[in-house]
């Protein structure tokens, strides 16, 4: 999703997120020269060279806060300073962020549990998709990508959404979705009972496909404080294989000084506060799908919404 632009003056603080924005983009560049002077080195024989120069610039660039291989028996967690945006909101003891930061964990959610929710995935997606690479499929509202546009689904299908759904289907989402709003609130020290559920929170399935819409083009930097001000806190449900089952896609955080990546893995929800301390972009798929849910959470109960129900 696209950061929204707004007609304002520019505050400290935005042009430091433009400076991220820049930095990434200078890195990209870089990226890519860098991977013509090592071809260039190959061919030459310099490979001792090759080695010390991979390895310093993919320190100075890019860390890797879990990989795919790693299996966490504890959430790692990463304090980061909250950034103002969050005083232009009402603030709800207990829960508007105080302390953030970005997790992951591999014990929330199970393989199996995971599975599961990846075959309900594929089940709704299979029936339409995006004309791009990236298609969604929201329980809550309905909202199912098909070529350019969404149709509700469960308007559109709703002769076959018993076929496609089950009561178990949607009740092992609401469990997971209480358990991973369970974690935020451990991780974070707040009161579980004073965070909702809010929109949008959706399934996604992206592959390598050219984007045809700007729904598509999922791989921008962005703030979700900033395109959703009812955001406090966001999470992701991984449901496939970063390197197995898809290349690329990997979640980027943009900090200052670095890009720190997330590499997927069935089952591996990551989760963190979601304001600009939080700055990021997800990387193009190259190749395969990606399956994953976005799960949002807000303090303020005016923008929560209900657990879904099959129709």
């Amino acid at each position: 999703m696209t950061v929204q632009r707004r007609g304002i003056s520019k505050s400290p603080e935005s042009s430091a997120i433009e400076k991220k924005i820049k930095r990434g983009n200078a890195q990209r560049q870089a990226s890519s020269w860098r991977g013509n002077v090592i071809t260039l080195l190959l061919l030459t024989g310099a490979t001792g060279l090759v080695s010390w120069m991979y390895f310093t610039w993919t320190d100075d660039f890019t860390h890797t806060l879990v990989s795919r291989s790693e299996i966490l028996t504890q959430p790692r967690v990463f304090t980061v300073e909250c950034s103002k945006d969050y005083k232009k909101y009402k603030f709800f003891p207990g829960c508007t962020p105080t302390k953030c930061g970005r997790a992951i964990s591999d014990s929330v959610v199970t393989l199996e549990e995971a599975q599961k929710l990846r075959r309900l995935a594929e089940r709704g997606l299979s029936l339409a998709g995006s004309d791009g690479g990236a298609s969604i499929l929201d329980l809550h509202s309905g909202a199912l990508s098909m070529g350019k546009q969404f149709v509700n689904i469960y308007r559109y299908f709703k002769n076959e959404i018993r076929d496609i759904f089950t009561e178990e289907d949607f009740e092992l989402y609401k469990d997971v979705r209480g358990r991973i709003q369970k974690a935020i609130a451990e991780t974070f020290g707040l009161d579980s009972k004073q965070m909702y559920l809010t929109k949008p929170t959706f399934f996604s399935r992206i592959n390598s496909t050219s984007a045809k819409t700007t729904h598509d083009e999922y791989w921008h930097p962005h703030i979700d404080k900033e395109t959703y001000g009812s955001f406090d806190y966001t999470s992701l449900l991984y449901l496939s294989d970063y390197g197995v089952e898809f290349g690329g896609g990997r979640f980027v955080f943009m900090d200052p000084s670095t890009n720190r990546t997330v590499e997927p893995r069935a089952g591996r929800v990551s989760f963190f506060s979601s304001g600009s301390e939080n700055l990021h972009h997800v990387e193009k798929v190259t190749w395969g799908t990606r399956y994953a849910i976005t799960v949002s959470f807000t303090c303020d109960p005016d923008y929560a919404i209900d657990n879904p129900s099959l129709p």
